[in-house]
């Protein structure tokens, strides 16, 4: 059974930083795209970074310079690393996989590939 988990949210004041970590279980991670999503009150999902099999990552515009991705595969975990947050960072961060490409914000409509339950993140200013 595929599961993701995501931990590591909280609350913290702007210009602080924050790590988050995905484990996965279930699949081999190492084969598949993993990837960040967020959701902000009242905003739409957006993807935040992936991390792909071959070891390429991407970032979404908003978080360049400002994130970044990684993934210890040996222990099915992945990483987001978020610096200097404002209070627009503010959502819930969910975790996602698929095998075959890296998932957009429109995939977890449709049922496509695995997502997580998700964790908070709040940013005060």
């Amino acid at each position: 059974q595929v599961q993701l988990v995501e931990s590591g949210g909280g609350s913290v004041q702007a210009g602080g930083s924050l790590r988050l970590s995905c484990t996965a279980s279930g699949f081999t991670m190492s084969r598949y795209c993993m990837a960040w999503f967020r959701q902000g009150p009242g905003k739409a999902l957006e993807k935040v970074a992936d991390s792909d099999a071959d070891g390429g990552t991407d970032f979404g515009r908003d978080v360049k310079g400002r994130a970044a991705i990684s993934r210890d595969n040996a222990k099915n975990t992945l990483y987001l690393q978020l610096n200097s947050l404002q209070p627009d960072d503010s959502g819930v961060y969910y975790c996602a996989a698929d095998r075959y490409s890296c998932l957009q914000a429109r995939d977890r409509e449709s049922g496509a590939g695995h997502w997580g339950q998700g964790t908070q993140i709040t940013v005060s200013s």
